[in-house]
């Protein structure tokens, strides 16, 4: 009971910070489940963690969708080339040693927390959209870094929506709002692809997927109000989130060098 009320918790946590300032909570999943949950595996962690990135990023999907923020065409090749590298990236991870994955997910959580507090950047207004006269030049582009951004989402069991945003408006000059609108094709494309992989090992925990799914619900409904409330503050907000995801990744790189 104690361990689903965690849970429950840790989804709300993640949830508060993804509706308060949009993007970068789902990567205290993991560490959330480990050491405050008490997931006593690693692997079952990131595969538990995947399943409630997917499921978080298909409801938000569907509000960008109808917002008309996803640019179908580009999200499609991206998030397809991105399943084929997150399948191989989810397999080497799974094969990984446990304590040394958690160390580089820790690593990783220091750079993430260092790419937040760039200032972001408006992106390109010159979108160029996929056609049979563009293809030739923008479809390989959609390919490598689909591909590669897929390969890093399945290897640490991350939606990688920070890693899919930049991708976007790099390869096909997308306007920021519809990168991250059609991001999230590919950050649920990535989650489902390693929650199966993880899943067909035995390594997901369905009962906490549930208890966390509905904490996130709860968080986020919470973090959508706060975000007009503090709408003026988002940036120090980011800022803020960015020393804790900074300060717990150091914590987990600590953990798995002195135990």
């Amino acid at each position: 009971m104690w361990q689903d009320l965690l849970a429950v918790g840790s989804g709300s946590l993640v949830g508060l910070v993804l509706g308060l300032i949009g993007g970068g909570g789902s990567i205290l999943a993991v560490p959330l489940l480990v050491y405050v949950v008490g997931v006593g595996s690693a692997h079952v962690a990131i595969g538990t963690s995947a399943v409630a990135v997917a499921l978080s990023a298909l409801s938000s999907l569907a509000g960008h969708a109808r917002a008309g923020n996803v640019r179908w065409p580009c999200a499609l090749i991206y998030a397809a080339c991105g399943v084929a590298g997150a399948a191989l990236g989810s397999t080497l991870g799974k094969h990984f040693d446990g304590t040394r994955l958690l160390t580089l997910f820790g690593l990783l959580m220091i750079v993430v927390a260092l790419l937040m507090l760039r200032k972001p950047k408006p992106g390109l207004r010159e979108f160029v959209p996929l056609s049979a006269t563009t293809a030739a030049t923008l479809a390989p582009r959609l390919v490598a870094f689909g591909a590669g951004t897929g390969l890093l989402s399945g290897f640490f069991g991350i939606g990688g929506g920070f890693l899919v945003v930049p991708g976007l408006v790099a390869s096909a000059r997308m306007p920021l709002l519809a990168a991250i609108g059609s991001s999230l094709v590919s950050v649920a494309a990535f989650g489902l692809t390693t929650a199966a992989n993880y899943a067909l090992s035995g390594l997901v925990e369905w009962r906490l997927v549930v208890m966390f799914v509905l904490g996130g619900v709860l968080g986020s409904l919470l973090g959508g109000r706060l975000a007009f409330r503090l709408a003026n503050r988002k940036r120090a907000l980011t800022h803020i989130f960015a020393g804790i995801v900074a300060s717990v990744g150091c914590y987990v790189v600590l953990r798995g060098f002195f135990g």
